[in-house]
């Protein structure tokens, strides 16, 4: 078990993020979409569209709104036309940051990405530029760490790389994105209470800064967080515990 949370980077965000349930519900749409594109409309036969469907569900989007996303998607009504790109960059501090956008204007989401890192002192990289420093994983929360030795013990039996106690009381169990269903349809099987699970970019380490620099970061990944095309934001920092505590 390690001792860094591997949400920290985004939990002082996550508050924030909740509150705006229509950016959530554009971003949910745009997924839900091109995962039925791209694997087909059933579930069953596509682990990215149940995903998606599972975090949809937990957002209370409408059934109807899901159904409409999917069959878009699927090309049941109009064409879908939108293309998945990643930007590579710096931020203040030298912290890197990755932003995964799906665009139906890549001019125009190029132009919005860069405006953001310059007004930021940041910088857009080219690809490649950051994404070594960063590793994909399958993240599993679950709620509540009084199952511990039950989410150890089915964890580990299922594939799971690593679990770790969380400061907020809950369990992360990390995986091989190629183990991510398994260990969570392990975990559901066995009755254990799943926040929140999805396949993320963990940085391989992370960069502290003082509170200024901190600050400056964190307006920076808002201002990727709020364009209309941005899916995901990370980044490496490793924000003061003071300020994780006042953005809570």
């Amino acid at each position: 078990m390690s001792g860094h949370s591997k949400w920290a980077n985004i939990k002082h965000r996550k508050g924030r993020q909740d509150a705006k349930r229509g950016k959530i519900f554009s971003r949910l749409i745009r997924e839900l979409t091109v995962a039925s594109k791209l694997g087909g409309e059933i579930p069953e036969d596509n682990p990215r569209l149940r995903t998606a469907l599972e975090k949809a569900l937990s957002s209370n989007m409408p059934k109807d709104t899901i159904e409409r996303a999917v069959e878009r998607g699927s090309g049941g009504t109009e064409g879908v036309n939108l293309e998945e790109t990643t930007f590579e960059g710096y931020g203040p501090g030298g912290v890197a940051i990755i932003v995964e956008s799906m665009t139906d204007n890549n001019n125009r989401t190029v132009a919005e990405v860069r405006h953001a890192f310059t007004k930021a002192g940041g910088n857009l990289g080219t690809d490649g530029s950051v994404s070594y420093l960063f590793i994909k994983k399958g993240l599993i929360r679950i709620r509540d760490n009084s199952n511990l030795d039950s989410v150890m013990e089915v964890a580990i039996e299922a594939g799971a790389e690593d679990i770790e106690e969380n400061t907020d009381r809950s369990i992360t169990v990390s995986t091989l994105p190629e183990d991510f269903e398994y260990v969570k349809d392990s975990l559901t099987k066995a009755e254990l209470d799943i926040e929140e699970s999805e396949i993320s970019l963990v940085p391989k380490t992370s960069v502290s800064s003082d509170l200024e620099t901190s600050t400056k970061i964190y307006k920076l990944l808002e201002a990727l967080e709020d364009l209309d095309d941005t899916q995901h934001v990370h980044s490496n920092a490793d924000f003061p515990e003071e300020m994780v505590d006042h953005l809570s």
